[in-house]
């Protein structure tokens, strides 16, 4: 078992059971899944640096992207409906919990001036959403053979009803907020 895992099966549930008077232990909020997001918008001219981002993801996140398309044709965008201009990944279960505990731990204070993510940033149904601004805060990315800087979106998704559940239940695995 996952060591983030077993503190949330030790230490967080019993907590949030007693913080928000549940009646049952199922009540306690927990992580359904965690989806990464990385959108290429470059891929349009160049399609080779999909490959890469693809490449990239699978290195972050242990598991094999799904290629995402363009939904609707955007002139403007030389965009046409069908076009692949990005990859997502679902992880669930031990991955997920491996990944967050990295999150958490090793790759967000290696960000730069880190001083905590948003407290703001939930949905109102208890999902919390993260922006990364470069992929080289990930320690499997090696520096060298990165040819362009991407950003990504990590999307935490709980069982928590509220926002205040959502932050009691990250706050206790160890997400790193801002005071």
């Amino acid at each position: 078992m996952n060591r983030l895992e077993e503190k949330y099966r030790e230490t967080v549930k019993p907590a949030l059971i007693k913080q928000f008077n549940y009646t049952t232990p199922m009540q306690a909020p927990r992580l359904e899944k965690v989806v990464l997001n990385m959108g290429v918008g470059d891929a349009i001219a160049n399609p080779k640096l999909l490959e890469d981002a693809v490449a990239e993801m699978t290195q972050i996140s242990g598991q094999k992207p799904v290629i995402t398309k363009a939904k609707k044709s955007i002139a403007n965008f030389k965009l046409r409906e069908g076009m692949s201009i990005g990859c997502k990944v679902t992880l669930r279960g031990e991955r997920m919990y491996e990944f967050l505990d990295k999150l958490f731990n090793i790759s967000l204070p290696r960000v730069r001036d880190f001083r905590g993510v948003s407290t703001t940033a939930f949905d109102g149904r208890g999902n919390y959403t993260l922006g990364v601004k470069e992929q080289l805060i990930f320690p499997e990315i090696n520096f060298d053979k990165v040819n362009k800087v991407r950003g990504l979106d990590i999307v935490i998704v709980t069982t928590a009803q509220t926002n205040q559940e959502a932050y009691a239940l990250l706050e206790k695995l160890g997400m790193p907020f801002a005071k």
